[in-house]
């Protein structure tokens, strides 16, 4: 099947894009790395009568501190991220995260942006914008507007996003120095959707005990989860054994992940918990 016939727009500032979807009367679609889009297009699950290409866009791009936070813009591709020093330093769970990101081809072309407004509920980097209490930058052709990322995910490939709007940025608080963070996930092969994957960004006193901890998980829900009975376990605690169990045993108040042929439901809740004592174990010592 091929793409029914479209316009094509390529705009150099984000007023002119916003600009063009709303003279298309919302029969539009954006488009930077289409690494979504385009076998949607392909297999006509989408048939948007303009697209515009936000690539071009020097405003959307970019990797910088700004004040406080690390400031991605949303047409950033994936390999930026991972080659990013300033990534490495001021926001290491994105660093680890990203090597798992599907493969070398779509890291190369899909975005930071896209991946966070397609919202797929076993990709990597919505989970870990919620980790990293995220903040989206969305502007729409009336105002811009700054969303937090546990607010952002509402349920399946469904976003705060309204019609016409567009993801600018993605600002990620600094990383402060007794930041420790782990990041894995469990998958058939590496580059495929993961069964469950998890990502933890915790900071650990000099006494080694938990002074903050968030921990997310994907591919066990609609949405990217919070951990937040886990997490409430282990704060003001150290990291022992007993503490990461007792952490792995609260999951059940957490998660309730659905079953599919391949994974059953108690298999994934099983893996769940799998992992999160391996990432916490990580977490004992500083890297």
């Amino acid at each position: 099947m091929k793409a029914k016939a479209f316009d094509y727009i390529r705009p150099l500032s984000v007023d002119e894009a916003l600009l063009a979807y709303q003279g298309a009367e919302s029969d539009a679609c954006y488009i930077a790395g289409g690494q979504s889009l385009v076998p949607s297009l392909a297999l006509r699950l989408q048939a948007p009568g303009l697209l515009v290409d936000i690539a071009r866009i020097d405003e959307l791009h970019g990797i910088a501190v700004v004040g406080d936070y690390l400031r991605i813009g949303a047409t950033t591709r994936h390999c930026e991220i991972l080659s990013s020093d300033l990534v490495r330093r001021h926001a290491p769970l994105l660093a680890e995260a990203a090597p798992f990101v599907a493969h070398p081809a779509i890291r190369n072309k899909g975005t930071f942006g896209g991946s966070l407004a397609l919202a797929d509920p076993a990709s990597e980097f919505p989970a870990m914008a919620l980790a990293l209490d995220a903040v989206i930058e969305i502007a729409s052709a009336d105002e811009r507007r700054k969303v937090e990322a546990a607010d952002f995910f509402l349920d399946l490939y469904e976003t705060a996003l309204q019609p016409g709007e567009l993801i600018i940025a993605v600002h990620v608080p600094l990383a402060a120095p007794a930041t420790r963070c782990a990041f894995d996930e469990l998958a058939r092969r590496r580059g495929d959707y993961a069964i469950v994957g998890c990502g933890v960004n915790a900071q650990i006193d000099e006494d080694g005990r938990v002074e903050k901890m968030r921990i997310a998980f994907f591919s066990v829900a609609s949405t990217p989860v919070r951990a937040r009975t886990a997490e409430a376990t282990l704060l003001g605690n150290p990291l022992t054994l007993g503490s990461i169990r007792q952490a792995q045993e609260a999951l059940a108040a957490d998660l309730d992940p659905s079953g599919d042929e391949q994974t059953p439901a108690e298999m994934r809740m099983h893996l769940a918990r799998v992992l999160l004592g391996r990432l916490l174990g990580r977490l004992e010592e500083p890297a």
